[in-house]
């Protein structure tokens, strides 16, 4: 029992020191006062998207960068995605939409709709973002700045998550939670080594000239999670990415409600364990049963300590991604239930080596 009180309490302070560590970096997206104008290509996949992506499309026409070329991929869209962006496309000649070709075998869609754009693109720099996202003002300047700074091949942001219903405040913020449980985000950029790999689809800006040389996404296009697999290649191959939190300059609304946000975070989930069903077991484990136990077994002085740490490192995560403080700690232990039925969901995925995202089968493929 003491052994047990031993390996849960070590791994809470590690938590706590993960999330301290990432805290006091403060790895955002900072301000650049050098003003930059080389050609962004922004890129963008869409697949049925017709209630999100006109309000992308209006935030990067009133961008205060101007130098870029907006591509849209309708990627064999069921709904009215392909007339928005045809309509949108008209009035505003830097703006194009294209649609995609049949998918090929061994390719998962967004990766190889992603390959087709970079294919069409002419900038310095590849911005690959998501349809249901909005972008602020000094977003673009301030993400090449950091390209030229850290000398990198690939920048990636965790956007700010918006949140309206319950059941997407008790699924998303996990992100932010276990991505600032699990991975001192700095270290992204000053390891080499990719077992400290992070990134987000929602914001990957490539050196164009490095990524017409890799065919990043031609190396992964069978990989669910191919932002992270990007990441580890980049790396493997001796170049550098850095991965930050994007600091009010990008949001993004990924699900409107509780079944959807299941069903997309149990595609990613597992891959943040390197594939591990055995990994996430006990990380899940861990968080959803090891403050019981201590509370069960525990004197109260160790239990209070214990409430304390997780308040604190709750606060802490909070404050870095714009969650609501207040939200997270009343809906904590509510998230936590959902954690363990997320992982659940993900663990099933992974026996039956299928899922359905948009209409297509998809296999993981770790």
């Amino acid at each position: 029992m003491i052994y047990l009180l031993y390996i849960i309490f070590s791994f809470l302070i590690l938590r706590f020191s993960v999330t301290l560590f990432n805290f006091i970096s403060n790895p955002k997206l900072g301000n650049s006062v050098k003003h930059y104008d080389d050609l962004v290509s922004i890129l963008i996949p869409a697949r049925n998207e017709e209630e999100d992506i006109l309000s992308l499309l209006q935030s990067l026409q009133v961008q205060n960068y101007q130098n870029i070329e907006v591509i849209i991929l309708d990627d064999s869209s069921t709904d009215g995605t392909l007339q928005i962006c045809k309509d949108f496309c008209l009035s505003n000649n830097r703006f194009n939409v294209i649609s995609g070709k049949p998918l090929p075998n061994n390719w998962l869609g967004k990766n190889y709709a992603c390959h087709q754009l970079a294919q069409q693109a002419k900038g310095k720099y590849l911005l690959f973002l998501d349809a249901d996202e909005t972008v602020k003002n000094n977003l673009i300047n301030n993400a090449i700045h950091r390209m030229v700074l850290g000398k990198l091949a690939l920048l990636s942001l965790f956007a700010n998550q918006i949140t309206i219903t319950l059941g997407e405040k008790l699924v998303v913020p996990l992100m932010h939670f276990l991505l600032l449980n699990l991975l001192p985000l700095r270290l992204v950029k000053l390891s080499s080594n990719p077992a400290f790999a992070a990134a987000s689809g929602q914001f990957m800006l490539f050196n164009a000239q490095i990524y017409k040389q890799n065919l990043w996404h031609q190396q992964v296009k069978s990989k669910v999670v191919e932002d992270i697999e990007i990441m580890k290649t980049i790396k493997q191959n001796g170049f550098t990415g850095e991965t930050l939190l994007a600091n009010h300059f990008l949001y993004c609304r990924m699900y409107k409600s509780y079944k959807q946000s299941l069903n997309g975070f149990s595609k990613n989930l597992l891959a943040g364990f390197g594939g591990s069903v055995f990994g996430l077991l006990a990380f899940v484990s861990l968080i959803c049963f090891g403050l019981p136990f201590i509370i069960f077994y525990a004197n109260s002085n160790l239990v209070f300590f214990a409430i304390i740490l997780i308040t604190i490192n709750r606060f802490m995560i909070s404050m870095l991604s714009n969650q609501h403080i207040i939200y997270n700690l009343i809906l904590n232990c509510a998230q936590i239930v959902t954690l363990l039925l997320l992982t659940i969901i993900t663990i099933y995925k992974s026996l039956t080596k299928k899922q359905v995202w948009k209409g297509r089968i998809i296999k993981n493929d770790f």
